[in-house]
């Protein structure tokens, strides 16, 4: 079999194994019957906030803003999917950051930074959209197309989920150097973007604890007080001594992710400018129909 960067058929999944140049058969488990949909869409809710890279006010009254976006999705079992999207608009970063926001007499539009970047920023809320996400009739992951009954039977062992995953990536020509990164990159996706079984929300948990740069870090709150386990996760690229450094929290009792935060360090020290929150508000089956998205 010839590899290609294009999506291709889960083989993992339905008992065929993907090699390097070759398929061979591994004689997986039969696979369990799917589990029926619980809604009429798997949906998530998040609210994401960004420190925007630039800086407000003036150059020796300076402060930094923060972007809030809220982002929903929602995919039928057939694969449709939809998007929502809306601005929440900017605001002060920190205690001293609104003291500095004060000062410069408390605007609430930004054209300009205080280097003369040109921007567009608003405190008042967006509008928001919506709209079906085009020829969408499947669910993504791992550079797989899967059906909903293929999510349904993704591997429930932590072993062979993490076997399946590094040779999708192989076939996506992810090098080999770079695989474990891809594969801890990609786990948390399972704990709340696909329809995926408990079971295999808890294998991708317990997979992702044994990946290098990977590490468990106590308990923790998320910005709307709920309590779950730390994980960490730090890559680094030893030519730019950049790197990277995500910490999920997760519930540990409906293994659903509950918030993700991102910070790029270089050599050491945090790059102002690149970091973000995601709260993941809501993550589960649901009735209603796509809609755009409501205030918090």
């Amino acid at each position: 079999m010839k590899l290609t960067t294009a999506p291709i058929r889960p083989l993992v999944s339905l008992g065929v194994g993907l090699a390097m140049g070759a398929t061979a058969l591994l004689g997986a488990p039969g696979a369990a019957a799917a589990a029926p949909p619980e809604g009429a869409y798997w949906h998530s809710r998040s609210l994401t906030t960004l420190t925007h890279p630039w800086r407000f006010g003036s150059k020796s009254d300076s402060y930094a803003l923060v972007q809030r976006r809220i982002s929903e999705t929602w995919q039928a079992p057939d694969g449709r999917t939809w998007y929502g999207y809306r601005e929440l608009g900017a605001l002060p970063k920190s205690a001293a950051d609104r003291k500095a926001w004060q000062r410069d007499g408390s605007p609430s539009k930004w054209s300009e930074s205080i280097d003369g970047k040109t921007v567009k920023l608003s405190a008042t809320p967006a509008k928001g959209s919506m709209g079906p996400a085009r020829d969408q009739n499947q669910f993504f992951l791992a550079g797989q197309n899967l059906t909903y009954d293929e999510v349904q039977r993704l591997p429930a062992d932590p072993a062979a989920l993490k076997d399946w995953l590094r040779r999708a990536g192989q076939v996506s020509r992810v090098p080999d150097y770079a695989l474990d990164g891809w594969v801890a990159g990609t786990l948390p996706y399972l704990l709340h973007s696909l329809p995926v079984t408990k079971e295999v929300r808890a294998a991708a948990y317990q997979a992702l604890l044994t990946m290098p740069g990977v590490r468990a870090d106590g308990l923790a709150k998320d910005t709307l007080g709920r309590s779950g386990a730390v994980v960490l996760i730090d890559r680094t690229d030893k030519k730019t001594k950049s790197s990277a450094r995500t910490r999920l929290i997760v519930d540990t009792g409906t293994m659903v992710l509950l918030s993700r935060e991102q910070k790029a360090l270089n050599d050491g020290k945090q790059v102002p400018g690149k970091e973000y929150t995601e709260t993941l508000v809501k993550v589960g089956w649901t009735n209603d129909p796509p809609a755009v998205p409501a205030l918090p």
